[in-house]
């Protein structure tokens, strides 16, 4: 992806230490006169020549200078150098996130979303492409209409998933699509469109107050990867600030099948949708973290 070179180097302040130009992963800047200048006619726009900077000589235009300051949050903005944090804080934090399915009717403020947001951002993306989009239901009406939505598309799917012609026709030039739709998914969705429309309970969003919608703009190199690690700085980042969260994924499938459902909520048709979070406050409070199946990791050594 070939951004603009938006890097500025007062050549006054610079020192000469040539940091900025062993840094750049582009190889845009040059040490001449021992002097650092912007010599490239390409840019990541990744801001690390003015982040590794000693004298503040280089100032990069095309990120935003107030794009992560937070509202809700201490802003901290010294770099925390490698090793410096405690290891085990982080861990405990990662294992004590859970999915959430009870939540409490306690609206979640819009400075808290937009917050989590900025903390989303500061994700790595493949070429620094930062082509994410974030989509904030603020409120459980607005979160509720999706899940019509959502709903309304699985009817739909049940209906087909109903009928044995369309299963055999699905397994002769779908690769059985509909029929493991049918044995892993109709009886389950069934029950919950039924109860949903009976007594109003919501097995989709369990509740949720609010949801972000994590998508990307088209020209990504990696949009699913850049998507998902977005999410999970959101996750992390909601479990911190007292946030209880959880992926919804049938949405997702809805919306990759039906546009109808991101024109309705104001998503291009071009943009593609990878994670629904649903957000609220817990009422789950557990006594230890959940564990998890043994991974055995595999090596090679060439």
């Amino acid at each position: 992806m070939k951004l603009p070179v938006t890097t500025v180097i007062d050549r006054d302040l610079c020192n000469g230490c040539g940091l900025c130009v062993s840094i750049c992963p582009v190889q845009a800047l040059s040490m001449i006169d021992g002097k650092a200048v912007v010599t490239g006619d390409r840019s990541l726009q990744c801001d690390h020549c003015a982040a590794i900077c000693p004298t503040g000589a280089i100032t990069v235009y095309g990120v935003h200078k107030y794009a992560l300051d937070l509202k809700t949050v201490t802003n901290r903005d010294e770099w925390l150098p490698y090793g410096s944090f405690d290891t085990s804080s982080l861990v405990q934090l990662m294992r004590s996130r859970r999915s959430c399915r009870t939540f409490s009717e306690q609206p979640v403020e819009r400075t808290v979303l937009e917050d989590l947001v900025k903390i989303g951002i500061t994700a790595p993306t493949g070429t620094n492409c930062q082509l994410w989009t974030f989509t904030l239901l603020p409120n459980q009406s607005s979160v509720e209409k999706l899940g019509e939505a959502t709903g309304r598309f699985f009817r739909r799917i049940n209906k087909m998933a109903e009928k044995s012609f369309l299963r055999f026709f699905s397994k002769l030039f779908m690769k059985d699509a509909l029929g493991k739709y049918y044995r892993e998914y109709y009886d389950s969705i069934k029950e919950g469109l039924q109860e949903w429309e009976e007594t109003g309970k919501d097995r989709l969003f369990h509740g949720a107050p609010a949801a972000i919608l994590i998508g990307m703009r088209p020209g990504a190199s990696t949009p699913c990867e850049d998507a998902l690690l977005a999410t999970q700085n959101i996750l992390l980042g909601a479990h911190a600030m007292g946030l209880g969260s959880c992926l919804i994924g049938f949405v997702v499938e809805a919306m990759k099948h039906d546009p109808t459902i991101k024109k309705r909520i104001g998503i291009s048709r071009e943009e593609h949708i990878y994670a629904v979070i649903a957000l609220g406050y817990s009422e789950e409070k557990y006594i230890k973290p959940a564990g998890r199946k043994k991974i055995v990791p595999r090596y090679y050594e060439g």
